[in-house]
């Protein structure tokens, strides 16, 4: 399995999606548009190890709700990522039984070798 999650109004994504092309038998799911479920959540984790490392910390909304000031557990990431679709560090790469979530240009680079 192929598929890429992402947001369509996010310029970093687009940039992203057009850096490795040609994107042939890969699945995209925009993730304002189709939400991710909790079991697609729960292969996400299940690949990176944890619901920390699939959370984005740069959603506004993460200062907005003072979320910043507290100790969150892994269900408190699971739950928010699931509440909010910012929450999610994005793009998630997942190639077979790899994982790459972010947009630091290593994991950008490792994601497109693993899909082509």
């Amino acid at each position: 399995m192929k598929k890429i999650y992402h947001l369509g109004s996010c310029s970093t994504c687009k940039r992203i999606l057009k850096e490795l092309e040609p994107l042939d038998g890969v699945e995209l799911q925009e993730i304002k548009s189709e939400p991710i479920t909790p079991e697609q959540l729960e292969q996400m984790e299940a690949l990176s190890g944890s619901y920390e490392s699939l959370f984005s910390r740069r959603a506004m909304l993460f200062r907005q709700r003072g979320l910043h000031e507290k100790e969150l557990s892994e269900k408190d990431y699971k739950n928010l990522i699931l509440e909010h679709y910012t929450f999610l560090k994005r793009p998630v790469i997942i190639v077979g039984d790899q994982i790459f979530v972010g947009n630091s240009k290593k994991t950008v680079e490792a994601g497109k070798e693993a899909i082509h």
